[in-house]
């Protein structure tokens, strides 16, 4: 049976989880915010799969007693915590869709994502690297509708309405049965997240995503790379990303798989935890991995549980696909590519894939997906089988174009954003460069457009540049990526400063740090009295790249 007919929906999955798996450990989540050697005084969470369904359901009542109904938008800001998890839960069991939230976001950005998603409440986390999001927010935009119901999900009520606890006890007067009724009313169809991803113009855009899309793409990628109920999966990316929140915690708890949030990634931190809670399961960009490996605890670590790993969002060396295994420990390396137009997953490689294979290319498309490259009009493709394999033969480079069950309906009130991402027949245009190898692998060439990826962050230059406009010194800006040792890319903004102005590279960085979030900060700053231009006056970004590597 496919998983989405099988399960229904997200909140079900729990429900099913529960009887399945019972008083098995399902989520373990500790205060690792100390910097003592000590770990006495960290508080620990411990939850069996009957545990969380409890206090899913007791989610659900409260989040109908808030006043959340079918199709209603509520926001969601913290990091990865067991409180994330059941909030969106019972967002989504009450028939609410889940607006995840970047935590790094500033309060412009975030106010811009929740007016235009509709957003009429906000979960989100009172203090969380020194930011109280809520505060910030109801400084910036008082008159923003997500604030007339709000709820700190972790820490002190801070400015919130209600604080956790709070939250949980306002539906302790409804029966259980309301809940179930409630969750029983979801269908694959309905809409479980609007996830929004910036796009190329500047503007963040909203990805509609479907309970049954979800369920369908990761319960193929979870049995795909051999999830079982014995497994322990660290999750380090965030949950306000597919990759975090539907590959981590929703692929765990559909076989059993105990679910481990780190909020922050740390190296040292992240080895402890494999070593405390013999984790099996760990994905992440590449940088995760490098970070560990490098560790000066490393090799003090017992590892050997390590079993199943996953890392994309740039290229992976070899050297570090055979690290990964003879270090870490790792039976299973794949690679796999997606955007969050579809479901963020639309080929993977496989568990009998060369090294070659997975370091070169994202392996071949999932089941019931196709995937076709279009190049100066002639299109080459390869589609998903019922048993995951590909067919289709070399094919020249160019736009990657995606058509299946894991496609988007669309943007969140946009239109002609969704008229020119997904076209009459159903298929989607990625922006993405590649092209297809003999036995229908993936390679990407260039990533959607002028996208850059730092540390696993999307970063869009055109959005970056957007807000660096609004520095008062800056008459015109072009950010473009640039290789970083650490991260892969980090930005670098080349800027045309107004005449007779003064600006250092330390102040055009200082006042993107207090602007946007850090991922997006630029590592560089280049003045030039003007910008490469073509005939179209479009900044011609390869001149700045070889500016850049020519210094």
């Amino acid at each position: 049976m496919p998983h989405d007919q099988e399960f229904q929906s997200i909140p079900n999955v729990i429900r099913l989880a529960a009887r399945r798996f019972g008083d098995a450990s399902a989520l373990v989540h500790r205060d690792e915010d100390s910097h003592e050697d000590s770990h006495e005084d960290r508080v620990e969470l411990r939850l069996s799969f009957v545990e969380l369904e409890e206090l899913m359901l007791r989610s659900v009542r409260s989040a109908v007693a808030l006043g959340i109904a079918p199709g209603d938008r509520v926001g969601l800001c913290a990091p990865n915590s067991a409180e994330w998890i059941v909030a969106a839960l019972g967002i989504q069991g009450a028939g609410g869709v889940v607006v995840p939230l970047n935590t790094r976001f500033k309060a412009g950005e975030i106010s811009y994502i929740l007016r235009k998603s509709g957003a009429k409440a906000l979960f989100a986390a009172a203090s969380f690297l020194g930011t109280d999001h809520i505060a910030e927010l109801r400084a910036a935009d008082p008159d923003l509708a997500a604030l007339n119901r709000t709820v700190s999900v972790l820490g002190p009520r801070g400015s919130a309405d209600l604080a956790w606890g709070e939250f949980l006890g306002l539906g302790d007067g409804l029966d259980a049965s309301a809940a179930h009724a409630a969750i029983d009313r979801l269908t694959p169809d309905d809409v479980c997240d609007v996830m929004f991803t910036s796009g190329t113009t500047g503007h963040p855009k909203g990805v509609i995503l479907t309970h049954g899309q979800s369920l369908r793409a990761y319960g193929w990628m979870s049995e795909e790379y051999a999830f079982r109920a014995s497994d322990t999966f660290l999750v380090v990316p965030p949950f306000f990303h597919c990759f975090g929140y539907k590959a981590g915690w929703l692929a765990s708890f559909m076989h059993g798989v105990t679910v481990v949030p780190m909020p922050v990634f740390d190296a040292g931190r992240a080895l402890e935890i494999i070593e405390r809670e013999r984790v099996s399961i760990l994905l992440g960009p590449p940088t995760v991995f490098h970070d560990l490996l490098h560790h000066p605890e490393r090799p003090t670590r017992d590892l050997s549980s390590l079993r199943v790993s996953m890392t994309g969002g740039t290229t992976i060396p070899e050297s570090l696909i055979r690290a990964m295994k003879k270090e870490l420990s790792f039976d299973i390396v794949l690679s796999a590519y997606g955007l969050t137009e579809s479901t963020a997953l639309v080929t993977s490689t496989r568990l009998d894939d060369t090294e070659e294979t997975v370091a070169r290319t994202t392996g071949r498309p999932i089941p019931d997906v196709e995937i076709r490259i279009a190049e100066d009009g002639a299109e080459g493709g390869a589609g998903g089988g019922e048993e995951g394999g590909a067919a289709g033969g070399a094919a020249g480079v160019g736009e990657i174009l995606v058509r299946g069950y894991n496609v988007t309906n669309g943007y969140w009130d946009d239109p002609e954003a969704t008229a020119e991402a997904i076209d009459a027949e159903g298929w989607l245009h990625t922006g993405d460069i590649g092209h297809l190898d003999e036995a229908g692998n993936l390679a990407i060439v260039d990533r959607k457009k002028e996208l850059y990826i730092v540390g696993g962050f999307n970063a869009y230059p055109a959005e970056i540049e957007k807000l660096l406009l609004g520095y008062a010194p800056i008459a015109q800006v072009a950010v473009i990526g640039v290789p970083d040792e650490r991260l892969g890319e980090v930005g670098c903004a080349f800027v045309v400063p107004h005449p007779g102005v003064e600006v250092t590279e330390a102040a055009v960085i200082a006042w993107a740090r207090e602007h946007m979030a850090n991922f997006k900060v630029p590592r560089h700053v280049r003045f030039t009295d003007r910008l490469p231009r073509n005939a179209s006056q479009k900044v011609l970004k390869h001149e700045l790249r070889a500016r850049f590597g020519s210094r």
